[in-house]
């Protein structure tokens, strides 16, 4: 189960890695459609945990990357708190992701299945941004990509 919500929350982060990468172009310049890829930073370890009870919450952090194994473009660090119990697990990420531009926000409900080794695609939603970000809107599609997390974003105009 400790997998399975390590890897919820690094899907959350590439989610709004992506988000942020898209936002770093000045908003004239900005495409519609980008990739990035998150990895996550070692941390403390984490000893095996009982099942997580509502209110529980975990945080993380991300390097961001235009490609696997490429140069650094950024930063990330989400908060995750679980809001429900059960199989499947509802839990509420919030991410920041720090650009050369400035910072990009996002945030997902995401549903947690406790019996499989990886989280399925999902979705989060574009929440706001400073400076060459601001008025950021849009959502991020997160897959599961080997030792990295695929960021997809879409951005509205």
């Amino acid at each position: 189960m400790l997998r399975t919500i390590r890897t919820l929350c690094a899907l959350g982060v590439g989610l709004a890695a992506a988000t942020a990468l898209v936002a770093a172009a000045p908003a004239s310049a900005q495409e519609d459609d980008f990739t990035l890829y998150a990895r996550e930073v070692a941390g403390e370890e984490e000893e095996p945990q009982q099942l997580p009870r509502v209110g529980d919450s975990f945080t993380f952090a991300d390097d961001l990357y235009e490609e696997k194994g490429g140069e650094k473009v950024g930063r990330d660090g989400v908060t995750c708190t679980v809001v429900r119990t059960g199989n499947p697990l509802d839990i509420q990420c919030l991410g920041t992701f720090v650009l050369s531009g400035g910072q990009i926000t996002a945030q997902v409900l995401m549903t947690v299945p406790l019996t499989e080794e990886e989280q399925p695609p999902f979705d989060a939603a574009v929440t706001g941004g400073t400076d060459d970000y601001r008025g950021a809107s849009g959502q991020i599609h997160f897959t599961d990509d080997g030792a990295y997390q695929k960021l997809d974003f879409d951005l509205s105009d």
